[in-house]
């Protein structure tokens, strides 16, 4: 049985730093939030590199077959820019579900003890 949690008497602020602390609060649900912008601005950056690359061959080739490849480069480059977002949030919603079963797990579990410790224990009954 685990030991109850021992109360001390804190702020506002020391509270918070006290339960990051002991990790019984996990900051990964905020910090995937800022994880998820940052991939996604990633993954701007590798779809403006195919537009460059897309506007470079254009201006290279002078033909309609250049003309004709710089696009295909852009729509095959914006195919895999959409696949990698579609990826990219799957995998940050993956993590986000799996510290929100954590959660519910620790949720589960005071109130377990609550409940454990609401109920006296019963002396056996004689036969």
């Amino acid at each position: 049985m685990r030991p109850s949690k021992p109360t001390y008497q804190r702020g506002a602020g020391a509270s918070l730093f006290w339960d990051l602390l002991t990790f019984e609060r996990l900051m990964t649900n905020q910090v995937i939030h800022l994880i998820y912008w940052a991939g996604l601005g990633v993954i701007a950056l590798i779809a403006f590199g195919f537009i460059g690359t897309a506007v470079g061959v254009a201006l290279r080739e002078e033909l309609f077959m250049g003309i004709l490849l710089a696009v295909s480069v852009l729509v095959g480059g914006f195919l895999v820019v959409g696949a990698l977002v579609l990826l990219w949030r799957s995998f940050c919603e993956l993590y986000v579900a799996i510290f929100r079963l954590s959660d519910d797990l620790h949720a589960m579990r005071q109130a377990v003890d609550a409940e454990n410790s609401v109920r006296a224990p019963q002396p056996p009954q004689p036969q």
